[in-house]
């Protein structure tokens, strides 16, 4: 081939991906790392991830675009982006550390859940790791690494209250930061909250304005009352009064487990309205497309994980541009399926934030 020729087939292959990429901006949409496609700035993309089952609680296959009707504020909106397609997952993990998950408990826990990280999730899937008792703390940022997942796992030491809304307070926006479109969060608790800051209605506020999936595994235990002990690694000092010690400057006010010279704190009886808190964990759950799951005994977290696992790798996702300006404003979102005998659960708005 002469040096003309050559120069001439070039530029008609420059001028067809220039073609290409015009068509794409004109009609609003770019593709992104992970082949999805998003609306160019100032055009919003409302994501819906849903999952679809039949009678059984089977998560139904083979569905295409044209079974499912989405509606934003009860009026119909036009589909633009579909897929059947299993994606990688940003997944938090926040699990409950406090006094009554010691023994059988965590340790049950500890296992199902390096059986999730490890047999269960694709290895491409982040992960990270919150723990929570008297006040959440993050294990492990995202990572691959299952090696140092399970490691941080393992070494959870269960000791003291139950701050759980804290917890996914401080979870969401790690999981909004993660790198993949799908994100979700995983809390594994058995208790009612006792130590939050946040409450339970400010906490559904901020996931409303998330496209967090949030999921809920509560263990829930007989009605005998437990006994919670704050640990003793040192005697009691002498009971001299002495000033409430300040916070270190710039850090983040924490309760302090004792106050030096003070009392030991007593043992507390904890009743049987400390017990999982079903109605509240469905609140946070809900909305987001995600759910609760309650399970009588640790020993079923393996087959509650791996429900969990299961359905997250089975989603439909849908897509539309959103009808609506940044309002700051709620706006329900009501996904349907043509065949009403299957059972349709998805995010249940957004605010426009």
């Amino acid at each position: 081939m002469n040096t003309s020729r050559f120069l001439a087939a070039v530029a008609l292959v420059v001028g067809g991906v220039a073609v290409s990429i015009s068509a794409q901006q004109e009609s609003g949409q770019l593709p992104d790392d992970d082949g999805a496609f998003r609306f160019k700035s100032g055009v919003e993309l409302i994501n819906v991830t849903t999952t679809v089952s039949d009678a059984s609680g089977r998560f139904v296959p083979g569905l295409g675009i044209e079974d499912f009707v989405v509606y934003e504020d009860n009026k119909p909106v036009e589909l633009t982006h579909f897929s059947a397609e299993r994606v990688p997952v940003s997944l938090g993990i926040v699990l409950d550390a406090s006094g009554s998950m010691a023994g059988n408990k965590i340790e049950e826990a500890q296992r199902a859940l390096n059986r999730f990280l490890y047999d269960l999730l694709d290895k491409d899937d982040e992960i990270f790791i919150y723990q929570f008792s008297n006040y959440p703390v993050l294990l492990q940022e995202w990572t691959t690494d299952r090696r140092l997942l399970s490691r941080m796992i393992d070494r959870i030491a269960p000791n003291g209250g139950t701050a759980m809304y804290d917890a996914v307070s401080a979870a969401l926006p790690l999981a909004e930061a993660g790198q993949y479109r799908k994100k979700a969060l995983l809390v594994i608790s058995d208790g009612n909250d006792t130590s939050s800051q946040v409450g339970v209605r400010e906490l559904r506020q901020q996931i409303r304005e998330t496209e967090v999936l949030v999921y809920a595994i509560g263990i829930d235990g007989d009605d005998e009352s437990i006994i919670r002990r704050a640990p003793r690694t040192q005697p009691a000092p002498p009971r001299i009064p002495m000033p409430l010690p300040l916070p270190f400057p710039g850090r983040r006010t924490r309760p302090f487990p004792q106050i030096f010279g003070g009392p030991q704190r007593r043992a507390r009886v904890i009743p049987a309205d400390d017990r999982v808190n079903v109605a509240a964990l469905r609140d946070i759950t809900d909305d987001s497309g995600g759910r609760t799951e309650v399970i009588r005994d640790a020993r079923d977290l393996n087959p509650a994980t791996a429900s969990i696992a299961d359905e997250l790798s089975q989603q439909y996702y849908l897509g539309y541009q959103a009808p609506n300006k940044k309002d700051g404003r709620w706006h329900s979102i009501r996904v349907e399926v043509r065949n009403s005998r299957y059972v349709v659960r998805a995010r249940r708005g957004y605010v426009a934030s």
